[in-house]
């Protein structure tokens, strides 16, 4: 059996969770079939069962093209490249909407069965159309087509699995539960802190720690509104970069400026670390907060939790899945708008909240302790990527 993957992110061109996502999961199915990723970059690569060729836009002429629109044209023309040469695949599999063209097309044209993972949802993420402008009806009707056409849907959570159901029409047999996972051997505590101090990180301190792009969907601004009801002893870390748009990027930048004007311990690294680092500061980190108001999953939950860090999340989507109240973190509430979805009715309550769970584990290092460790058992029970590979190539077997 061979699958093609379509995909807007391969490494080393990953910036968010459905990159890492594709990266582990086609590294797994590898080890059971034959695997091809056709992503957008310029990757060449044979090893094995696993090809990877990169693609790109390289006829249109978008000069005089309004700038959101550009993505949009852009990645419709590489899906539509990404088809062409040599094909041969007994399913394909695609991700996220930048992608989700190809599929459309290659089901069009050679009738090879589809599989959608929804990894989020246009419908659930307005604050897109900031970023896209008209381009977000482009986007939504890209999502809305492949998931409608798709022989069969990879939900990521039982929360995603609802929305595909209340904003799509599809038959509920089509849609597979299949949780995101990690790679247990390369996630795990380490001792090192060479990234910690490069970054000027007081290692006897403690601190709270964001990792994720800016964007309104990770609520990284209402983890900064909340840095001022975090105890003063209490460094907080920043990984945090890629903004979706110019206007976010500058209320970032004015946010964490202001803040920063009452302590000195708010550091902020804009720049995309690699996984290295990262496991650094997740091992290190007394306390991982993840405030998104829209997460379907929340990959970077489990990569806290199996480098034993207790969590401090918003009680939203898949993560509460995946995060257990008061054994490996803290939930907190989030009451949404109705006329606006997915902004807080209070947003600085919200606040509040967030930093009042932080405070609470930091102040208690036996719970801290405790909670680390459940995080990382839940982490191997639940969440190894070779068996859910296994559960992905029993849900191709299905529809081929």
């Amino acid at each position: 059996m061979k699958v093609v993957f379509y995909t807007r992110e391969f490494p080393p061109y990953v910036y968010g969770g459905a990159g890492v996502h594709v990266e582990y999961l086609a590294s797994e199915l590898a080890q059971l079939m034959d695997v091809e990723v056709r992503c957008v970059g310029d990757q060449d690569v044979n090893t094995g069962n696993l090809t990877v060729k990169g693609f790109s836009s390289e006829v249109l002429n978008l000069d005089n093209t309004k700038d959101n629109l550009k993505p949009i044209f852009k990645f419709m023309e590489t899906c539509i490249r990404m088809n062409t040469g040599a094909f041969n695949a007994d399913v394909v599999h695609c991700h996220t909407w930048y992608a989700q063209f190809a599929g459309i097309v290659s089901k069009l044209c050679y009738g090879t069965p589809l599989v959608v993972t929804t990894h989020s949802l246009e419908p659930l993420r307005p604050w897109k159309r900031e970023q896209l402008g008209k381009g977000y009806d482009a986007s939504s009707w890209i999502e809305k087509t492949a998931i409608e056409m798709a022989d069969a849907i990879i939900a990521v959570s039982e929360e995603t699995k609802n929305d595909v159901l209340k904003h799509f029409n599809v038959q509920e047999q089509k849609i597979k539960v299949i949780y995101n996972g990690i790679n247990l051997e390369e996630y795990k505590p380490t001792s090192d802190t060479s990234a910690l101090e490069r970054y000027n990180v007081d290692i006897t301190k403690p601190y709270v720690l964001f990792v994720g792009r800016i964007t309104r969907q990770k609520g990284i601004i209402h983890l900064i509104n909340a840095i001022k009801h975090i105890d003063k002893n209490t460094q907080v870390v920043l990984c945090a970069g890629a903004p979706d748009t110019k206007e976010i990027e500058l209320e970032m930048q004015e946010s964490v400026a202001k803040v920063q004007e009452n302590r000195d311990n708010v550091i902020w690294i804009s720049e995309m670390l690699n996984k290295k680092d990262i496991i650094q500061f997740y091992s290190h980190a007394d306390v991982f907060c993840c405030p998104s108001i829209y997460e379907p999953f929340g990959i970077i939950n489990i990569e806290a939790m199996a480098c034993n860090t207790a969590v401090v999340a918003s009680a939203v989507g898949g993560i509460k899945e995946v995060v257990v109240h008061n054994e490996t973190g803290l939930l907190i509430p989030v009451e949404q708008q109705k006329e606006a979805p997915f902004e807080p009715i209070n947003p600085e309550q919200f606040s509040k909240d967030l930093a009042q769970g932080i405070n609470q584990i930091i102040s208690n290092l036996e719970l801290s302790k405790s909670m680390a460790q459940k995080g990382r058992d839940r982490v191997e029970a639940h969440f190894d990527w070779k068996a859910i590979a296994v559960q992905v190539k029993e849900l191709y077997q299905s529809i081929i």
